[in-house]
């Protein structure tokens, strides 16, 4: 072993391999959620969707998989790296609008 960088290539099935445990923990998380999910709004997330936030949103192919194993819609977020933190200062700024956010 040396100090050296060292170049290796890394198939895509490799890849995708070594992620599938974590987007079934994924995928698990989603179903128990919904599982718990009062039926009024169930409906609507069945109608509309859920969005996709975050690093993970990027994934290639995450909202197909998880359609596939949910069976309702997802959709990856406009801008997902950043939808968190305008979601979070929209809510801090009509926090007063919003007192249930404020636990």
């Amino acid at each position: 072993m040396t100090a050296h960088p060292v170049e290796v290539s890394v198939t895509s099935q490799e890849i995708a391999h070594c992620l599938d445990k974590s987007l079934a923990k994924i995928e698990a998380a989603v179903i128990s959620v919904l599982e718990q999910t009062p039926p009024e709004l169930y409906a609507d997330i069945v109608q509309k969707g859920i969005f996709l936030t975050g690093g993970g949103a990027l994934l290639r192919g995450l909202d197909k998989r998880l359609y596939e194993k949910i069976n309702i819609k997802f959709h990856v977020s406009e801008d997902p790296l950043h939808a968190v933190a305008r979601g979070t200062s929209i809510a801090l700024k009509n926090s007063d609008k919003l007192p249930f956010l404020m636990r």
